[in-house]
């Protein structure tokens, strides 16, 4: 009966065997009564004491034993459980070794799904860049933390309507022939996914390598900043040959 609590099968054995019979027993009845071999008898009852499983007295020279009531081995055993689960808790906010190796992966539908597992682990932030129809694919995931508090950042080439506010929407110029299709992800600033198209397939790279996220960190917030400037003051810049020349060179 304890064994699925940790205890091994002789404690469970003779906590059984003294939970169903209503008076103490010493270490020659619980033997008779438990299957517990004589030989280990003792050592199995002081470990049940020591555990607080068991009660004991001496009467008259001899030691006899009973069990922990059910109810209070109920309770005994949740109050471990949550001591045990604080304890787990306490070991999981450990900082673990950073893995700055670079994966490389390819096909869009397993890019996707590591796109939507690495959004679904974030706990701070996320930062996101892609075009409008494969960002419909995450947007309701996206929302979500949101609404329980990340900082979510999308930028967007196409329009998108969303309840995140953070969203910066680039629509491409028809001569914007340089724009190409990609997808960045940033996650908590501390791992991010990088997909782009090589022979009209895709293939990423995904890593927690501090450089490499700090770069595609800085190339996310540049995408943003341009974003920004050429909304605001498109007209100007484009009757700049100069400028609206540059601009359409532009990757995003």
């Amino acid at each position: 009966m304890l064994q699925k609590f940790g205890f091994t099968q002789y404690e469970s054995q003779v906590y059984t065997s003294l939970i169903s019979v209503n008076q103490a027993l010493d270490a020659t009845a619980i033997v008779k009564r438990s299957g517990v071999p004589r030989t280990k008898i003792y050592e199995v009852l002081n470990r049940l004491v020591v555990k607080g499983i068991l009660l004991e007295t001496t009467v008259e020279k001899k030691r006899l034993y009973t069990a922990l009531p059910m109810d209070a081995l109920i309770e005994k055993l949740k109050v471990d459980f949550d001591s045990d689960i604080e304890e787990l808790k306490k070991i999981e906010v450990v900082e673990m070794e950073v893995d700055d190796r670079v994966w490389t992966l390819k096909e869009n539908q397993s890019i996707t799904s590591v796109i939507k597992e690495l959004s679904q682990k974030a706990t701070k932030s996320i930062f996101i860049s892609m075009w409008e129809d494969d960002l419909q694919n995450h947007l309701p995931l996206l929302e979500k933390k949101y609404q329980d508090g990340l900082e979510v950042v999308i930028h967007v080439i196409g329009k998108v309507n969303t309840i995140i506010p953070t969203v910066y929407t680039l629509i491409p110029n028809q001569n914007h022939d340089m724009l190409e299709r990609g997808r960045i992800l940033i996650v908590d600033e501390i791992e991010m996914l990088f997909a782009g198209m090589e022979e009209d397939s895709w293939q990423a790279i995904r890593t927690q390598s501090p450089p490499l996220v700090k770069f595609f960190t800085d190339c996310f917030h540049h995408d943003v900043a341009l974003t920004k400037i050429t909304q605001r003051y498109h007209d100007i810049l484009i009757e700049d040959e100069d400028i609206k020349e540059a601009l359409l060179k532009l990757r995003y």
